[in-house]
């Protein structure tokens, strides 16, 4: 073997995460720009099932909470495995989310709508098998991820989906570039439970950010609407656990999580960039315990299934 050979050498564990992660108040700016020059989603008044599975669902529910309350229409959004009564409610369009296009259950229910409800998929891949299937695509390609654990594609999804609906997300860009510049707390990093709130459209992002750490650290995570956990979950709280508000925090909220001894985490940033520092969070904490969140157990990059 030659002296001046050099073996390759693999990826650090994360990195790609890492990378992607890292990238979100970019691609942004890409998405939120492509959203403003397109018109590819139904119009205003139009009644909107919002489709996908795992994290698209909970970016759907966010899409559907914002487009309904600006006044967009009645939206609701369904897990596309429970979505079969989609064609039977008589709404005027379908909106299905998919990082890879391949899914079998958003294949399946766009087959299943096929010509009789215009449908629109916001997709990574424009050639992928969910491209053939809908009306209409958005494109994300720079959105795109090697890592299985999603971050940038989804987010960016939803910048161009808010952006749609007239939400103007600048000030998401700036806090998420202030976020990824600054430090994990000591708190966040050694904590042994996470439970994720939000209010509203915030609610999909509470449970996406309880995905992350479930996918990528194997935690302990749960997710609610904040005005929920009180009506029970708040037993679970203590010390060493996290309640973590994404969004505009319920009156009393804090006060009642410091009295049961758990740590309250909160801030007046963009809940976009705020769910760029759950990332991070999870990110450290899974390369804390040796773990990869590249490649985490028992998951792939898609959902398909045989038979």
């Amino acid at each position: 073997m030659p002296e001046s050979f050099t073996a390759p050498q693999a990826p650090a564990a994360g990195s790609m995460m890492r990378k992607e992660l890292h990238s979100q108040p970019d691609v942004w700016e890409r998405a939120i720009a492509q959203a403003h020059a397109e018109d590819l989603l139904p119009a205003p008044g139009k009644r909107v099932a919002v489709i996908g599975c795992g994290t698209s669902w909970f970016m759907a529910q966010s899409y559907a909470a914002v487009r309904e309350a600006s006044g967009g229409g009645e939206t609701d959004a369904f897990a596309a495995s429970e979505a079969a009564a989609v064609s039977a409610r008589g709404y005027d369009a379908v909106v299905a989310i998919s990082r890879s296009g391949t899914t079998t259950e958003v294949l399946e229910l766009l087959d299943l709508v096929g010509e009789a409800m215009p449908s629109t998929a916001v997709l990574a891949d424009a050639g992928s098998p969910a491209a053939g299937l809908a009306r209409g695509v958005v494109a994300l390609p720079y959105a795109d991820e090697s890592s299985v654990v999603q971050t940038r594609f989804a987010t960016s999804a939803l910048a161009y989906l808010l952006t749609a609906t007239g939400m103007d997300l600048g000030s998401a860009v700036e806090d998420a570039r202030n976020v990824l510049a600054e430090p994990i707390p000591a708190e966040l990093l050694g904590a042994e439970q996470f439970s994720f709130l939000g209010r509203g459209w915030t609610v999909g992002l509470a449970h996406e950010a309880a995905l992350k750490m479930r996918e990528a650290v194997q935690d302990w995570t749960e997710s609610y609407p904040a005005m929920e956990y009180r009506h029970g979950p708040i037993a679970i709280a203590g010390p060493r656990r996290v309640t973590w508000m994404v969004g505009k925090e319920p009156r009393g909220l804090r006060a009642d999580v410091v009295a049961a001894g758990a740590h309250y985490q909160h801030s007046l940033r963009h809940p976009l960039a705020e769910l760029v520092r759950v990332h991070r969070t999870t990110l450290d904490r899974a390369l804390a315990r040796g773990l990869d969140p590249d490649h985490p157990r028992h998951l792939t990059r898609s959902v398909v299934l045989e038979g």
